[in-house]
């Protein structure tokens, strides 16, 4: 495993091996600045010396690859997963202002003008702009990255849904011809529900995806359903396994891929972008697996380097519970708070700790002094320990990060050429 190592002044440096880290902190000539990905930065001037680095970023609406290579070898990868729940946490959100000032603002005259500007992004999908450009600044902060380079990806969403699809066909919709959608669905379905068979009785239409879990009213995710089915479904006593396939992450890659490269190019000076069909091509040459991470490594464009064998692995995570007042007030009309202390005996919502020799993070904290832990694959190490019990090893910076083995690279001996 390397060791990342910043000069007297924070600056990155070429990485180390870990004995010499550990030669360097025992002869107090180094002192720590990150466990993981393990960070040490020099107390003394050093000349230097740096190799062109290049980073490849697989950017993406679930997941990031990243990969920083030289021409020989690979010194840093990883997988990011971002969050997917930020949609349903400000839907949750509204209904609650929605119910607090229903009961209580009545004398406040409506306002329909109280919108956003023009062009304003969705915060779901600027989340995720902000994500890609928060990890790569982490990784220049401790490698001394020269070049970057990012894969976008442009999604035909109708060719998607249907490959046959061109010319006019993109203007004509599926409900064409029909007074609208809910129509176009029970002639499509010939008028019969999709369970029973019933026809002629009162039919109505059902969503697939629950518009609550982030279904649409696209056709592709309606059916038509008589109503002792309908009922039967909404009260759990019909399960109706029909899955509908979500371009919900390609519509968001599209609205992403040209922004994530202009603001790339506003931070730093070598930025270039590249496509998916050159990274597939590249990768099946070369042989290796598909992954996020290997997609990264085709991307920094250094073919012929070693490829490293510790993959790290970050989560993106919330920082803070806004629903700070419980939905209903207590006896009086008095609000009261729905949070225990932000940090409690010292320990704080996904801190790093060690428990028994484990290491795990704390997901669950109680004003009492007990949290819950859990590893990072989301196993459950307990649901009450004492924090008496617990050792700080990382404090919450907003990401859970560790470390695996990654999948088996491509032989040393193995000379690559695309010629």
């Amino acid at each position: 495993m390397l060791v990342y190592v910043l000069n007297k002044y924070g600056k990155p440096l070429m990485p180390c091996k870990p004995r010499n880290a550990r030669i360097l902190l025992k002869e107090k000539k180094a002192k720590v600045v990150n466990r993981t990905p393990f960070t040490i930065q020099l107390l003394y001037g050093s000349s230097g010396y740096k190799q062109q680095v290049n980073l490849g970023v697989d950017a993406g609406s679930k997941y990031i690859g990243l990969s920083a290579t030289t021409s020989k070898r690979e010194l840093f990868k990883a997988t990011v997963e971002l969050r997917q729940d930020i949609s349903k946490l400000l839907e949750f959100r509204k209904n609650q202002r929605r119910s607090r000032r229903s009961r209580k603002l009545r004398y406040r005259p409506a306002r329909f003008n109280n919108r956003g500007k023009k062009g304003k992004i969705a915060p779901s999908i600027q989340h995720k702009i902000d994500s890609h450009i928060t990890i790569i600044k982490k990784v220049c902060n401790f490698l001394p990255v020269e070049n970057i380079i990012v894969e976008t990806a442009e999604f035909d969403t109708h060719k998607l849904k249907n490959p046959d699809i061109q010319g006019v066909g993109y203007q004509h919709g599926d409900a064409m011809g029909f007074y609208n959608v809910k129509t176009a669905v029970l002639n499509r379905d010939n008028y019969t529900c999709q369970i029973c068979g019933a026809q002629n009785t009162q039919l109505q239409v059902h969503h697939l995806q629950f518009r609550s879990h982030g279904g649409s009213d696209s056709m592709e995710n309606l059916t038509t359903l008589c109503k002792d089915c309908h009922e039967k479904i909404h009260k759990n006593q019909l399960i109706f396994n029909n899955k509908v396939k979500s371009f919900k992450h390609a519509a968001h890659m599209n609205i992403m891929r040209k922004k994530i490269v202009k603001i790339l190019k506003n931070e730093f000076d070598n930025v270039f972008e590249t496509f998916g069909y050159l990274t597939k091509f590249n990768r099946e040459k070369l042989g290796i697996n598909k992954t996020h991470s290997n997609d990264a490594f085709i991307i920094s464009h250094n073919f012929n380097a070693q490829q490293y064998h510790i993959e790290y692995l970050f989560r993106k995570v919330r920082r803070h519970n806004r629903q700070i007042h419980k939905a209903k007030p207590g006896k009086g009309g008095i609000r009261q708070c729905n949070q225990s202390p932000y940090i409690v005996n010292g320990f704080r919502r996904y801190d790093k700790v060690m428990y028994k020799k484990i290491e795990c993070f704390i997901t669950g904290k109680r004003s009492s002094g007990y949290f819950q832990l859990k590893k990072f694959d989301g196993t459950v190490i307990s649901q009450g320990v004492s924090s008496k019990k617990l050792k700080l090893l990382e404090p919450s910076k907003g990401w859970l990060i560790d470390w695996r083995i990654s999948i088996p690279p491509r032989p040393k001996d193995v000379e690559v050429s695309l010629l």
